[in-house]
């Protein structure tokens, strides 16, 4: 695990990820683009480029030992480079969108103002401005608007009156969507900063506190004025609040809105493809919550279909994201259709696409997908294999996870254990598990029942196991629908493994079974 770990922290380097983040046709164009400049094909920061572009690792002492640069003038080099390499990237016309666009209409237009052609720079802005507008990029429009009331000061025509009072209703219009969006932004940021430091709220006094303090922040708004920008900040801040609260019929409420967003525009998927990519995961996070197995696999299948039409833009950014999006929520359909075995498939695809990203993964992430991993085992009753996942959260000791995550794979680890036999180590796993969650200040009452009841077992004599696993069972039951123990549920299903023992089924029966019931009912 210690090296899977120093092989994340290897990579960390600004320049090097840069490097290693370039396509094939990335790297073309930035030997085209040295080569223009000139004398620069031998220049040093080429020669770095071509060295750091052949490591597999990053290394500063191999780097100062090839003599391209001295130890003193690395800093000053790597910098000059990382610039050249991003003129480079901004030339590229897969890069090119309708905000670099507007900017360089913007700058272009600036330029002309400058050597005192007012005329022909007001033509330019107002080209730019309806760009701008019809993309939602407000804030670039409102700097549009203004340079355009500076140069009308100075190009006196007839028409000044008029035009005057145009646009100075369109700077007041757009001043105030900007300063709404910028509020909803800020709240919407700080909702998620939130989820993040603390999960779900836990108790009455925290979700007093969340509650107000999102409704003393939400900006009084007229939503008839708002356009795509504004909506989409709004079920955001909407979205987080309703996950921080654990009211997953809003949640999917919100995400839906958010996707539906995209679904009405989506002419602007490709200028905000991250957006689009992450409100389609909420959807898809939120319908697997809810339960809604009809709405996520058609989400899924539909989601699907766009990768493989690459109707969403592909890039260095999306491309991970749809990497991350896509095999999560593949883990999650087997976990809601109870087809452990047939997913399994899924993890020599997810490590090697690990492997391959893993100079540009957050290890937070790669994490969060050994969870599941581990979770698809366990649900194919291949408990050692569930261990050897579990462990590799378990030691990551040094990098800070989502502590929830870190919990749910200790008390998954000591079923796992007690599944396997291994009694002679289940004592050492409670007292570590028990340990932690003390240390992390976040034992529920569900943990606490439980992995106390599954230390108990122990004094258990076979022929009374059963009736003892009824016993925890109906400790457990009351708190499934509990506003804040109900959580510890959506990361370990403990009831079905519970009735699976006391059923003498396997698991995944017993979850198949409940799948079907609740699909009647739907």
């Amino acid at each position: 695990m210690s090296n899977s770990i120093t092989s994340f922290n290897q990579q960390k380097d600004s320049l090097f990820i840069l490097v290693k983040s370039l396509s094939k046709s990335e790297k073309r164009q930035f030997n085209l683009y040295v080569s223009r400049l000139g004398g620069n094909v031998d220049a040093k920061f080429f020669s770095l480029f071509k060295f750091l572009d052949k490591m597999k690792t990053y290394n500063e002492k191999e780097i100062i030992k090839s003599n391209i640069v001295t130890k003193q003038q690395l800093s000053n080099l790597k910098a000059h480079l990382y610039k050249q390499i991003l003129i480079s990237l901004r030339l590229n016309p897969s890069h090119q969108n309708i905000r670099l666009q507007i900017r360089e209409q913007l700058d272009f237009a600036t330029i002309l103002y400058q050597k005192g052609l007012y005329k022909q720079s007001l033509k330019l802005l107002e080209k730019a401005k309806g760009l701008a507008i019809d993309n939602e990029e407000k804030n670039v429009a409102y700097e549009i608007v203004e340079l355009e009331k500076v140069i009308e000061t100075q190009y006196i025509t007839r028409s000044i009156s008029s035009r005057a009072d145009i646009l100075s209703v369109q700077a007041k219009n757009l001043s105030r969507l900007n300063v709404i969006t910028s509020k909803l932004s800020n709240l919407s940021l700080q909702l998620y900063s939130h989820l993040l430091q603390n999960g779900y709220v836990k108790n009455n006094e925290e979700l007093d506190f969340i509650t107000t303090y999102f409704n003393q922040k939400l900006p009084k708004y007229d939503f008839s004025t708002f356009g795509f920008r504004e909506k989409l900040w709004l079920y955001k801040s909407h979205l987080w609040f309703s996950l921080l609260t654990q009211n997953f019929l809003q949640s999917y409420k919100y995400a839906s809105k958010w996707v539906d967003l995209f679904k009405g525009r989506k002419d602007l998927i490709s200028l905000h493809p991250v957006f689009y990519l992450k409100g389609k995961n909420y959807f898809l996070e939120a319908s697997f919550l809810a339960k809604n197995n009809r709405k996520f696999k058609e989400e899924l299948a539909y989601f699907e279909k766009e990768i493989e039409e690459k109707s969403i833009p592909f890039n260095s950014n999306t491309e991970i994201l749809i990497f991350l999006y896509f095999y999560t929520n593949k883990l999650h359909l087997h976990f809601l259709e109870a087809s452990f075995s047939e997913g399994e498939y899924l993890v020599k695809i997810i490590n090697a696409k690990i492997e391959t990203y893993k100079s540009r993964l957050d290890y937070h992430h790669v994490v969060i997908l050994y969870y599941k991993i581990a979770c698809l085992y366990f649900g194919m009753n291949k408990n050692k294999e569930c261990i050897a996942y579990l462990g590799k959260i378990i030691n990551t000791k040094d990098l800070k996870v989502a502590e929830d995550l870190q919990c749910f794979a200790r008390v998954l680890n000591l079923i796992a254990h007690y599944e396997c036999g291994l009694d002679y180590d289940l004592e050492r796993q409670f007292v570590d598990t028990y340990k932690f969650l003390l240390k992390m200040e976040n034992l529920q009452e569900v943990q606490k029942e439980f992995i106390t009841s599954i230390r108990d077992l122990s004094d258990v004599y076979p022929h009374e196991i059963k009736n003892e696993f009824k016993k925890i069972h109906t400790r457990l039951k009351k708190y499934e629908s509990h506003p804040y123990e109900k959580r510890a549920f959506l990361y370990l299903d403990i009831l079905s493994w519970l009735e699976s023992k006391i059923e003498n089924k396997p698991i995944a029966i017993i979850i198949k079974e409940k799948s079907n019931k609740l699909s009647k009912r739907l």
